[in-house]
């Protein structure tokens, strides 16, 4: 039996300015360190093997805060292919002025549809077919041999994971969002069969 928590970071300063992040890479706002210390306690029960992260300093921040709470020395490993989505043209962009030029509805498409890209950005579909390849290549070969592993990451590419690991459609997905600061832990049977999908809060 395993089990895997993927955490998206702490509140960041252009999350708590509306602003389309991307991969640009701003660093947690004092709301987001308060986020990671509280997600660090809710983990604390748990023993890690491992922990993977993405490049950007919101992930990295966030899982130092997480570790320092956690009192554990883990195995890290950081990977581009975990960071966020591009957001292309939009990226720096507040999204309430943004809709007011382009439109709510054509937002909500380049935030939320699967295949839709904002303008020179990547859709979720993209983020998809990054994110998900290096999950079954370097992460799941560790939870198949019954180790714990925490991923630190972000909305779209932890989104991304939920879809292959929940079978979540590209309809649906598109109403779903992981909230800042708040893991998610999956538990698996020893031959990698889900058995459990679930918040700490």
């Amino acid at each position: 039996m395993s089990t895997l928590i993927i955490l998206r970071h702490g509140q960041s300063v252009w999350n708590l300015e509306n602003r389309f992040t991307g991969e640009v890479d701003v660093d947690l706002s004092p709301q987001g360190e308060l986020e990671a210390h509280r997600a660090g306690k809710l983990l604390k029960p748990y023993q890690f093997d491992m922990v993977f992260t993405s490049i950007l300093i919101r992930a990295i921040h966030t899982l130092k805060i997480v570790l320092k709470e956690i009192g554990e020395d883990l195995p890290i490993v950081e990977s581009k292919q975990l960071d966020e989505r591009n957001y292309g043209d939009l990226q720096g962009l507040n999204k309430s002025e943004t809709e007011q030029i382009y439109g709510v509805e054509q937002v909500h498409l380049w935030r939320r549809s699967f295949e839709i890209k904002p303008p020179n950005g990547e859709s979720l579909k993209d983020t998809f077919n990054r994110t998900v390849p290096y999950f079954k290549t370097f992460i799941k070969p560790h939870l198949k041999e019954n180790k714990n592993i925490l991923i630190v990451a972000h909305g779209n590419s932890l989104r991304a994971l939920m879809m292959y690991l929940e079978n979540i459609s590209p309809e649906a997905i598109s109403g779903i969002n992981l909230e800042t600061g708040i893991p998610r832990v999956y538990q698996f049977s020893d031959n990698f069969k889900l058995l459990s999908a679930e918040y700490l809060a």
